[in-house]
């Protein structure tokens, strides 16, 4: 058939249909995956919800059973309690198995590879900004806060979309977008001095239970966590049976871990267990090992291709004893306490199961390269794969005996079936701790990949097998770690895409914010003199009278030296470069001109002092602020959390201009 030519015949219309089945299929099964998430989040929510009402009615009873000494009352409180601390341990047991599901997380594609653990997104309640933020606005900016209520509606319905975001980079986006505009409330509204009165409402994504706090820095930790774990379901979701979806795999992981890291080292004080230092190091280890088996994934695709080579089996070895390192560091973490209380015990399985099935498979990979391998290789085996070492498995013998590796293809055989019987009893010792997991039992992906690799072992096993073979007298030394390409812990992408600020109207942040304390004066109505207006503007947004000259149009209309321009002939000029002001006032010939300027205040507290203050704050070029900043402001530092910063104090008066740009207005 010419190509581009119409099929014709009897067959043509049954291949039609039955693409066009399998189109629509496969729209069937998009839509169920996108609807999964949602159904997730409800039951989520569902659970928490019932929580937080069983945590209310424990407390009122043990007020109860501490406030009354009746005995019947503190008989029939204390059944009461007992009631609801079991109601509460189904809840929380609950909520583990859908933390743990991975049903919904199933990666893409038909190849059969070990699940990932996927973390939950952090559920909220509703929040109110509008009635803080226009008193706000009314008693501290001075504007009608009712003008304003666009700007609010846009933030409230931005917070109401993250609550629920896509599993993809458009979700990603637009929580990166909701905690770009956070850092520019803080920045604005939040300070020491004034705050709205808001009360932050945020559920643990591990326990479910509630916790609130009045500060922003709770609301910004929090989303920040959701950007981690919303890496970890990308990631989860990716198909390892190609080149790209473990490459994309990869670094979702390592951006998650690099969250997790981000808000380790930032926040502190956390109200909630899911937020505390020892959690976000777990699960920042957590992220590392499994960046670090999609590492050993990519790797293993080409090689299956060409099983006989012994260089890349070698290779496997190792990085698979280095996966089985990382996954045995993360159990070790999983199981200390008070992380162990409240992670979900099917984790800290998962992990050691992987732990046992990639040191098996480490051992496997080396029979494969004794049973292939030249002399040359072997050699090379003996050198830098048969060391002491008991990262992988410490129940294991040690390779200190062991001086060289056996040439004769006979002793060869031996210790490949050595490694391939130490291979079979670590499968065998994963399969037994899959069964001991309630939740695991359930996973029939994760026993499949066990059981895979157990037969694999032992068809090897039974190929190497002979009838004489009658004493078992060597001893598979461990498999050294190692990985050509250990996984980098990167930080989340927050400035990919730009972020306007929704209150750019109330003027820049190095002047307009609670922060700083100004007082409106004008309309202030000037006539042009024989030396002009009498004063000299330097800056840009907002422009500042950087000298008054003594007698001038200027000094007699009350205008003060440090005063900044904020309206020129009844036009907001807060955003107005040093030009255009200048050019709007030698516009006016000789008719009056009318200023409004704002004179600073001192500030109640001054900048650098007083009680310090938790705030993620990153710089404008970090986020991907579209806000220009004045000359004089210096840039915010990239994380300010709890820490210090030099800054200029805006409000007191600067120095007499001795800038070449700066120009006195004729």
């Amino acid at each position: 058939m010419i190509l581009g030519e119409r099929p014709d015949g009897p067959g043509a219309g049954e291949d039609s249909s039955r693409l066009q089945d399998d189109s629509s299929i496969r729209k069937d099964r998009d839509s169920v995956l996108q609807m999964q998430p949602c159904q997730l989040q409800s039951q989520r929510a569902r659970l928490h919800q019932q929580i937080s009402k069983e945590l209310r009615m424990r407390t009122g009873a043990e007020n109860l059973y501490r406030a009354t000494s009746n005995t019947w009352v503190r008989e029939t409180v204390a059944l009461e309690l007992s009631y609801v601390n079991s109601n509460l341990q189904l809840l929380k047991e609950e909520l583990a198995e859908l933390s743990s599901s991975v049903e919904v997380d199933q990666p893409q594609g038909e190849s059969v590879t070990i699940p990932m653990i996927p973390l939950g997104l952090k559920e909220t309640k509703e929040l109110d900004w509008a009635t803080p933020l226009k008193e706000l606005i009314s008693e501290h900016f001075e504007e009608d806060g009712t003008s304003y209520e666009t700007e609010i509606q846009e933030l409230e319905d931005l917070r109401q979309a993250m609550r629920t975001p896509s599993r993809d980079e458009v979700g990603l986006d637009l929580l990166a977008a909701y905690y770009s505009q956070l850092c520019f409330l803080d920045a604005r509204f939040f300070s020491a001095a004034r705050s709205p009165r808001l009360l932050f409402h945020w559920y643990d994504s591990l326990t479910g239970v509630p916790a609130q706090q009045r500060a922003l820095a709770f609301e910004k930790g929090s989303v920040l966590f959701n950007i981690g774990a919303l890496h970890t379901q990308i990631g989860a979701r990716q198909d390892c049976s190609c080149t790209e979806g473990i490459i994309r795999a990869t670094e979702a992981f390592q951006r998650a871990a690099g969250a997790f890291r981000l808000l380790r080292e930032n926040f502190s004080h956390a109200p909630s267990p899911d937020m505390s230092t020892a959690s976000l190091s777990v699960l920042e280890q957590l992220m590392v090992a499994q960046a670090q088996e999609c590492v050993f994934k990519g790797l293993l695709l080409p090689a299956s291709d060409t099983p006989d080579n012994c260089p890349a089996q070698l290779q496997l070895a190792q990085e698979a004893a280095q996966v089985a390192a990382e996954y045995g560091l993360v159990h070790r973490a999983m199981a200390q306490p008070p992380v162990q209380d409240y992670l979900p015990a099917s984790w800290t399985s998962l992990a050691q199961v992987k732990s046992q099935h990639f040191c098996a498979l480490a051992h496997h990979h080396a029979a494969m390269a004794l049973c292939e391998g030249s002399s040359a290789d072997k050699g090379e085996l003996s050198r830098h794969v048969f060391q002491p070492s008991t990262t992988c498995e410490p129940q294991g013998p040690t390779a200190s005996s062991i001086q060289k590796m056996p040439q004769h293809p006979e002793e060869c055989r031996k210790l490949a079936k050595a490694h391939l019987k130490r291979a079979i009893l670590g499968q065998e010792e994963a399969l037994r701790l899959h069964t001991l997991c309630r939740v695991l039992r359930k996973v029939d992906l994760l026993q499949v990949v066990v059981t895979q690799a157990l037969q694999c072992s032992l068809a090897k096993y039974s190929e190497l097998e002979r009838e004489d073979d009658f004493f078992e007298a060597v001893e598979a030394p461990d498999i050294q770690p190692k990985t050509h390409q250990a996984p980098e812990v990167r930080m989340p992408s927050l400035s990919q895409m730009k972020v306007t600020d929704l209150f750019h109207r109330l003027g820049p942040l190095s002047v307009f914010s609670t922060k700083n304390r100004w007082r409106l004066v004008g309309p202030v109505h000037m006539t042009r003199g024989e030396g002009g207006f009498g004063f000299t503007l330097r800056g840009d947004s907002p422009v500042l009278i950087a000298a008054v000259v003594p007698g001038g149009q200027a000094e007699s209309a009350g205008l003060k030296e440090g005063d900044y321009i904020v309206s020129v002939n009844g036009r907001p000029c807060k955003w107005w470069k040093h030009v255009e002001v200048v050019a709007q006032l030698r516009g006016v010939s000789e008719h009056n001109v009318s200023l409004q300027v704002v004179s600073m205040l001192p500030s109640p507290e001054p900048r650098g002092t007083g009680p310090r203050r938790p705030a993620l704050l990153w710089s404008q070029r970090e986020c991907g602020f579209e806000t220009a900043m004045p000359a004089r402001a210096r840039p915010w530092p990239i994380l300010g959390w709890g820490r210090k910063t030099k800054q200029s104090k805006t409000g007191c008066h600067p120095d007499f201009c001795t800038n070449r740009n700066c120009v006195t207005c004729p």
